[in-house]
């Protein structure tokens, strides 16, 4: 029986100071929306502290579209931070919602956001608190829905036993189908089992309950999910595309937080979507088609956000905005509109081949901070592997222009265990690193007070569903730590600094990455042993890990670094974002050739499949420089 609506704030705000942070739980930030009578309630969950959760441009999105359709409200819930969570068990507080401190049980639906693959004991966790049960085959009937979608969703085979249904791909569309899906047929009296087959006929949802898993010789040892006999459900679950891009609402972050967050400023999408096709990054291909929003939208839209929202930043994001052919012009728009302001103009990375002089003179218009960029690898021959397309001379023309647009720190992001690496592409790593610094000096000079700097973060690949790499093995630990002290030992001048990532925290999250619904029992067991908040280096517990995997009969190092055979079945292979299984065999073997593939967007049609199997087109605004 679902739980009754009714605020329960009472029950927390006895709680608050007791808490590290109680702004945290506080209701009715400015721009929130007020709790509606509807006769439809979900709650978008991040399932991660409220300051890393509320920024998220994703659930901002879903959020407005909800509650802008008559008779359905949405609220949000973040998970408690451990001081909280304790003194909600102790007290029997159950997960409440943020808006209107309603239980979750009494939510028609709830839906959480799969922001990165360590989230999944944070899910556990969540439902835990709120008193739902952990599995869909242990809901009763009146139970609340569990969605889920998101950026990780590509292979939610590890908590798939939890999820009633999956959204794949853009969300603005389907989440609303779908809370009418369910609405009308709790309305119509349907059984749990009935509903869910209603919800496999939105498209662009996936039912994990209605798929058996089947391990045979044309797969890996996870098996591949299959339609069960007698259910009317795709084979193939396509995902959802927003075509129309520019129709949607350009500013969807209008609600202002009582606390530091971690991404304290105004997000504005410019533009959806990357046709680079580097071979690592799992974005790049699930959010194909690119589509652009009109210059024009952007500037307008921007300026009446920071009015509204008082943010004294705005960040144009995207998988590559430099990459948008009106860019340049939004950049200049924005200063010219928010001249004598204050306000920052902020682009999160820069492609090495888009920055040129006319940008960083655009980009240098407001604030200046740190400017990153992104060469991913120490040679030439690997960034080929790749399909990274920029060169030494990419980066050398970007720094100068960017020193003497008048940034002083650079911050420069690579990746170590890349398919084909050597110690020679490791150490070529620190000599970019050092001809960055050294272009610095040449720009502004030498002495103590310039004030110049280069900072290199390393991180380790985790091959990911959807990509040319998703077939590689992940390098192993003790390779991991040897290469990153062989950095470490090249790195000679104390103004480049150097952070790396966890290996055994990039293992989990392989090991994850990889596995089918048969580790679910993996995720279960390291939440039950205390894994919460993976993603902190806080709170990652790697023994637990270790641990509820031996007792799974697992190791996560042969699950990570397993290579799986070309041809075998994924346990992803049920969905799709479009990208054909044949471009990306392709892909793979043109990278172990060395031979790179252009952006579709600047030269002819790279096969990729998207278009055709969506129906879907690319959607430039301007003309390419």
């Amino acid at each position: 029986m679902r739980a009754p609506r009714e605020n329960l704030f009472h029950l927390i705000e006895p709680l608050l100071p007791h808490v590290e942070h109680p702004s945290r739980y506080l209701n009715h930030e400015w721009g929130a929306c007020e709790e509606q009578d509807g006769p439809f309630h979900l709650c978008m969950v991040y399932a991660d502290v409220y300051e890393v959760g509320q920024p998220n441009l994703g659930v901002a999105i879903l959020y407005n579209n909800v509650n802008a359709r008559e008779g359905m409200s949405c609220e949000r819930c973040y998970l408690p931070w451990k001081d909280m969570s304790a003194l909600m068990r102790e007290r029997g507080v159950p997960l409440l919602s943020l808006e209107g401190a309603a239980p979750l049980a009494s939510f028609d639906a709830i839906g959480f956001t799969l922001a990165h693959e360590l989230v999944a004991t944070n899910v556990l966790e969540t439902l835990d608190l709120a008193g739902i049960a952990l599995t869909s085959a242990e809901r009763d009937v009146d139970d609340p829905i569990i969605l889920a979608g998101g950026p990780s969703a590509w292979n939610c085979e590890p908590l798939a036993p939890v999820f009633d249904a999956v959204l794949l791909g853009d969300g603005e569309e389907s989440i609303v189908e779908v809370c009418a899906c369910i609405r009308d047929a709790r309305a119509e009296g349907l059984s749990r089992a009935d509903l869910l087959r209603r919800l496999a006929l939105v498209p662009g949802t996936y039912v994990p309950s209605l798929y058996d898993v089947v391990v045979d010789e044309g797969t890996t040892r996870w098996g591949r999910a299959v339609p069960r006999a007698g259910e009317d459900v795709p084979e193939v679950v396509l995902k959802r595309c927003v075509n129309d891009f520019a129709a949607t609402p350009a500013v969807a972050q209008r609600i202002v937080p009582y606390m530091g967050i971690v991404q304290d400023r105004l997000s504005l999408e410019v533009l959806r979507g990357c046709a680079r096709g580097c071979r690592f990054c799992q974005a790049g291909m699930t959010y194909r088609p690119v589509r652009e929003r009109p210059a024009e939208q952007v500037v307008s839209c921007g300026v009446e956000g920071l009015l509204a929202s008082g943010h004294d930043e705005i960040s144009l994001t995207s998988l590559s905005t430099t990459d948008h052919s009106q860019c340049e012009a939004i950049l200049n728009g924005m200063n010219v509109a928010l001249e004598g302001r204050g306000i920052r103009v902020s682009i999160p990375s820069q492609r090495l081949d888009s920055f040129g002089v006319d940008m960083a003179a655009a980009v240098a218009g407001g604030k200046r901070g740190g400017l990153t960029f992104a060469p991913e690898a120490g040679s030439q021959r690997l960034r080929d592997v790749i399909n990274k397309n920029v060169t030494e001379e990419d980066l050398e023309r970007a720094a100068r222009n960017a020193f003497a647009a008048g940034w002083r720190r650079m911050k420069l992001y690579f990746m170590i265990g890349l398919p084909t690496e050597t110690d020679e592409d490791v150490v070529g790593i620190a000599r970019m690193a050092e001809r960055v610094l050294e272009i610095g000096r040449e720009v502004v000079g030498r002495g103590p007070k310039s004030g110049v700097s280069v900072s290199i973060s390393v991180a380790v690949l985790v091959p990911k569903p959807y990509t040319p790499f998703q077939w590689v093995g992940q390098l192993r630990p003790d390779e991991v730590r040897r290469r990153q002290q062989l950095l470490l030992h090249e790195v000679r001048d104390r103004a480049i600094r150097v952070s790396y990532h966890d290996a055994d925290v990039s293992l989990v999250e392989g090991a994850l990455s990889k596995m089918g619904r048969a580790g679910f029992s993996l995720v279960r067991a390291a939440w039950e042993r205390g894994c919460r908040f993976d993603a902190w280096t806080s709170e990652f517990d790697f023994r637990a890990w270790e641990e509820a995997a031996r007792s799974c009969g697992l190791d996560l190092e042969e699950v990570a670094c397993e290579e799986f055979p070309l041809t075998a079945a994924l346990p992803w292979g049920h969905t799709s974002p479009g990208v054909s299984m044949g471009y990306l065999q392709r892909e793979w073997r043109r990278a172990v050739e060395g031979v790179t593939t252009p952006d579709c967007t600047r030269e002819s049609c790279t096969g990729c499949g998207v278009c055709p199997a969506l129906g879907v087109h690319n959607v430039i605004q301007g003309v390419r420089s």
